[in-house]
């Protein structure tokens, strides 16, 4: 099994008590969908990080692996480490991340101030559905919030929801003030303009675990533009991942690596809105010494929106 299923078979079990039915159907379609990209990512950085003889006996191992910058290729975990207690940590980072996705996308499309149509009924995307949308939102957010509780991660994944409610918030004035502004769903956008407004619209990365985004930050100054604001969910959910990975060993987020963040988000988001590519059509790393794939080896065009029964 590798790092995609394993993740998503976790993060399955997470939520399994979910009731009604229809609700716990709404859950299991979302993850059923997800991209597992924000939990191959945490076993990625539980790799990179494990202490010199745990990588070592990995790759001793692996020996005759395919390559192992794809990220769906490699299943092993580092010696030492509980898979499944690691697989149970990703699941965290996956479910907060497909919560906070499902909110942002009713948050923009705002189902219920529009007339329903037949067709958005037959899509799911009536009232009544969306209202459990949002009930499945809180869901997954809260079961993340429980998978990472107990870890070193928890104060950042604290700091990713609450970075997520402030960029949001901005997101709404700027739209307020500019509806086209935010009207543009779908557009490919350049790597190279999104990764520049991610670094100017995020403080400096704190390597003892701070949020990477300034809450503090005057808009005034330098506005940023809406799909940067919905970028930084990504680009933070893929901090989380590090450092839960690199907990899930006992150890400190590498400098190194958190500087790599800025990058691979910019890489594996190149849609407004954005979303994570399918790991299986990828390959990425978190290892900033990896030789660079360009953003078109990871297609986004095909992206099930979260919504979707």
């Amino acid at each position: 099994m590798d790092k995609a299923d394993s993740c998503r078979r976790a993060a399955s079990d997470a939520v399994a008590d979910v009731e009604p039915p229809r609700l716990s159907g709404l859950v299991d379609a979302v993850l059923d969908e997800a991209s597992m990209v924000p939990g191959a990512l945490t076993i990625e950085s539980a790799t990179i990080h494990a202490p010199a003889g745990d990588a070592d006996e990995r790759t001793t191992e692996t020996t005759d692996t395919a390559d192992t910058t794809d990220t769906a290729s490699a299943t092993e975990t580092p010696a030492g480490v509980d898979s499944e207690a690691l697989h149970t940590h990703a699941a965290g980072v996956q479910l907060i991340y497909e919560g906070l996705r499902l909110t942002r996308t009713l948050a923009h499309e705002e189902p219920w101030e529009r007339p329903t149509t037949a067709d958005e009924v037959s899509d799911g995307m009536d009232p009544a559905t969306a209202d459990l949308a949002i009930l499945a939102a809180d869901i997954l957010v809260a079961r993340g919030f429980y998978l990472l509780a107990h870890t070193d991660a928890a104060e950042k994944a604290v700091q990713t929801v609450q970075a997520f409610g402030h960029d949001q918030t901005r997101r709404t004035e700027l739209a307020t003030r500019s509806p086209a502004a935010a009207s543009d769903g779908g557009t490919p956008v350049s790597e190279a303009n999104v990764a520049c407004e991610l670094e100017a619209d995020t403080g400096d990365i704190d390597t003892d675990g701070g949020t990477g985004t300034d809450i503090e930050t005057n808009t005034n100054a330098h506005p940023p533009s809406p799909t940067t604001l919905d970028t930084n969910l990504e680009r933070d959910i893929i901090e989380l991942a590090v450092r839960t990975g690199a907990a899930a060993v006992d150890e400190t987020s590498s400098p190194q690596v958190l500087e790599h963040v800025d990058t691979l988000a910019a890489r594996l988001t190149t849609t407004a809105p954005p979303a994570f590519p399918p790991v299986e059509t990828c390959q990425f790393t978190l290892d900033p010494t990896a030789t660079d794939h360009s953003p078109e080896e990871c297609p986004t065009d095909h992206i099930t929106p979260a919504t979707d029964p």
